[in-house]
């Protein structure tokens, strides 16, 4: 078995990890390019088109794209009997077309919505597949590069899912662009809804006394915001999207909200979805002459591997190397979901510091970029000749 120790020691690999610190920039600037480009979740193709010029630019093999614009381009490895190795980054953000894409550099801080999560994922995906083929770097198992789709929001993990598919037998780097110094190897289980209201409804004034949907989503809101949920295991719940209604003077006859439950156990999970579900049954009981349905909308599964798997060590080991020494070990919900549900060895990593993702004002720090692409290096190399 070799260790990241050993790997980092080979004169080719040492050489790839030192051109990190000359050439971050090009990386700032491949992240910055991939920004500039939308891509709504379920609206990939534009990125997706770059990502596969990018990978075809580099001369990587058997490269294609699927129906849900994951792009697929594969490393030959110096056997190509193992296990495969991917390394996958989303390509997807939560922000619409319309939005301004402007970039504010401001020393090591990046500003701009979508810059850490995820361009600077697939710009670092993009530039560990460069480094490579650049060092000839080639492990033993065949790694595959994969920006995939629909990570965000509604997409339910629908590009991953594809991916999994695909490589049911693969071992999984999933890369994030914030999330430095943390290996998540545990995914939260999520579950989502929509709960909609639908009634006769009516005018203000000459039909008051009709139901309105808008007020029985209000009790239900206020019913769910009532449930007790336990800290440990964490278990949360958010309501964040209400609509409804057609006018100010107008009985509303329908409304709806979003519901996201998650929870780091699977058991506590599904009491918090039970309650909720009675809680919906209880309304419908109070408002008979009102129809209230409750639909599942995105189930991301939970799982997990435990912290001495040979990935989760490497991934640790990777870190050390670069000198993080204060390393998380944490939960979360990733891509890396589909993988550990299905009981592949799959670990998240980030590769820089970043803050305020999913806002506008959304910012990426770059002070550990370098150290971030460098522990992504040698925990590809590292993975690509275990058998994990």
């Amino acid at each position: 078995m070799l260790t990241v120790q050993t790997i980092a020691q080979q004169p080719r690999v040492q050489e790839a990890l030192k051109q990190f610190d000359t050439n971050i920039e090009a990386l700032i600037d491949r992240a910055i390019a991939i920004q500039q480009i939308p891509a709504p979740t379920f609206s990939e193709q534009e990125r997706a088109a770059f990502v596969q010029t990018t990978f075809t630019a580099l001369g990587l093999h058997d490269i294609s794209q699927d129906q849900w614009f994951n792009v697929y381009a594969r490393l030959p490895g110096s056997r190509s009997n193992g296990h495969p190795i991917i390394v996958s980054a989303h390509s997807d953000t939560v922000f619409s077309a319309e939005t301004d894409l402007t970039i504010r550099r401001e020393d090591n801080k990046i500003h701009g919505p979508g810059i850490a999560d995820n361009s600077t994922g697939v710009a670092g995906l993009l530039t560990l597949a460069e480094t490579m083929r650049h060092f000839e770097l080639q492990p033993e198992r065949d790694v595959w590069f994969v920006a995939n789709s629909g990570e965000e929001g509604l997409g339910d993990l629908i590009g991953m899912r594809a991916v999994a598919d695909r490589f049911p037998t693969g071992e999984y780097i999933v890369i994030e662009g914030g999330m430095y110094g943390s290996v998540l190897h545990a995914a939260i289980g999520v579950r989502r809804f929509e709960i909609a209201v639908a009634t006769q409804g009516g005018h203000s004034w000459s039909e008051f006394g009709r139901t309105n949907a808008i007020h029985v989503l209000g009790h239900l809101i206020a019913a769910i915001d009532g449930i007790d949920v336990p800290r440990r295991p964490k278990t949360t719940y958010t309501i964040g999207i209400v609509e409804g209604g057609t006018s100010i003077n107008t009985i509303a006859s329908s409304a709806r909200l979003l519901l996201d439950v998650r929870s780091v156990d699977n058991t506590a999970l599904q009491h918090i979805v039970g309650t909720v579900e009675t809680v919906v049954k209880q309304t419908r009981r109070t408002f008979r002459d009102a129809n209230i349905t409750m639909t599942q909308i995105g189930h991301r599964p939970s799982g997990k591997i435990p912290r001495n798997a040979m990935l989760v060590q490497s991934a640790d080991a990777a870190l050390a190397y670069v000198g993080y020494r204060n390393i998380q070990h944490l939960a979360g919900s990733t891509d890396a979901n589909i993988p550990l549900s299905r009981g592949y060895p799959a670990v998240c990593i980030g590769l820089a510091n970043s803050a305020n993702a999913h806002r506008l004002d959304e910012y990426l720090d770059t002070t550990h970029l370098i150290q971030g692409m460098q522990q992504l290096l040698l925990l590809t190399l590292t993975a690509g000749q275990n058998n994990t």
